[in-house]
């Protein structure tokens, strides 16, 4: 378990390295986005120094995929698994993914739930007691999914990639600029921005803390004036998304926020 330093909310790269070298663990877990503070971690690093400690390392990309451009391969990550209906826009119920790096993918002996549709598909029919996984990550999927929501993640993938993700990149490090820029000039003495200040170490979204004011009766009241947040206890995250949200948005939540913040105590 590694946290934040006390009085503080982010996890600091070097504890990060600091507690994986002392453990010596076997795994290394951990997300590439923080879902509380928004904060990108360092996955280059943590991977290089999970393998010097002789561990293997994998990430749960929820909150990275389709928010920043991610280069698993290159990062020399293990294995990384992450839902669709976040920034990838599957919807409710929509399917995960993983990703296995391909040092591993022909690898027969590596521990796994293994299922049907992961079966080599040439001898899969043989009816053996002998598993033979497909190569990659193919080979640790368990059952055929719904055709529902892979279409409906299809038309949302479509739409990225003619979008582009350095292009959405891009717009996303705006946005957030703009709406902290907002933020600290409009209401500098009632709300704090948590997430890392640096662009490069963090997304789409702004966590804030409104210091003596109750944070689920804020997010109710922003509810009934159309603005959908998300409140975590003393957190509030806001995630202005480069896909579809404008900087006209941004601007008509600041002003939101701040009516919003008059009514709530």
């Amino acid at each position: 378990m590694i946290e934040p330093r006390v009085g503080e909310h982010l996890l600091r790269t070097d504890d990060i390295v600091n507690v994986i070298r002392q453990h010596k663990f076997a795994l290394v877990l951990l997300p590439g986005v923080q879902y509380a503070s928004g904060q990108v971690l360092d996955v280059a690093t943590i991977s290089q120094v999970a393998h010097e400690s002789g561990a293997f390392v994998g990430f749960d990309l929820a909150h990275a995929v389709g928010n920043i451009p991610l280069s698993l391969h290159k990062w020399g990550v293990d294995f990384a698994v992450w839902c669709s209906y976040k920034y990838l826009n599957s919807g409710p119920g929509g399917i995960g993914g993983c990703f296995v790096h391909q040092r591993h993918a022909n690898d027969k002996t590596m521990p796994r739930f293994a299922g049907w549709w992961g079966h080599d598909l040439a001898s899969r029919f043989g009816m053996k007691d002998e598993f033979n996984p497909i190569p990659g990550a193919f080979g640790f999927r368990l059952s055929n999914p719904c055709s529902f929501p892979i279409l409906s993640l299809l038309a949302s993938l479509e739409i990225i990639d003619e979008a582009g993700i350095y292009q959405m990149r891009a717009k996303s490090e705006i946005l957030t600029s703009y709406l902290e820029f907002l933020i600290e000039s409009h209401l500098p003495t009632y709300v704090s921005i948590i997430t890392p200040k640096d662009v490069h170490f963090r997304g789409c979204q702004l966590s804030l803390k409104f210091p003596g004011r109750d944070t689920k009766a804020l997010e109710k009241g922003l509810y009934r004036k159309g603005i959908v947040c998300d409140a975590r206890g003393e957190i509030m995250r806001v995630a202005p998304t480069p896909l579809y949200n404008t900087f006209h948005d941004v601007w008509k939540f600041v002003q939101v926020l701040v009516s919003t913040l008059s009514d709530v105590r």
